[in-house]
């Protein structure tokens, strides 16, 4: 397991919208974590897909949308995370072609 917590400013992007962006990610197996009140909700909806890990738990996903196009579970987060994997509660991490980078600022 690897993590680290991050001070440098992270950006998601996808089809054009900031999907999140915050200097508080959590990076963990290589994952950028934003917080969830860094993420800009109005681009994610609830899906119906779930995943386990053997150490971080079960993960449920969000559809990432923007204007009529819908990137299907790009973007997930553990509700109740193992205790191991505590540093990820109440953040969210994208895949499937959102694009995360570091920004100046």
């Amino acid at each position: 397991m690897s993590t680290s917590v991050q001070t440098k400013r992270y950006r998601a992007s996808w089809n054009g919208a900031v999907i999140a962006e915050s200097s508080n990610t959590t990076v963990v197996e290589g994952n950028q974590y934003f917080p969830v009140d860094d993420v800009r909700s109005e681009h994610l909806r609830p899906s119906e897909t779930h995943t386990t890990c053997h150490w971080k738990g079960v993960a449920s996903y969000y559809d990432v949308v923007v204007g009529d196009t819908v990137n299907r579970d790009a973007a997930w987060y553990y509700p109740e995370p193992s205790k191991a994997a505590e540093r990820v509660r109440d953040r969210i991490a994208f895949w499937r072609g959102v694009k995360v980078v570091q920004v100046a600022g």
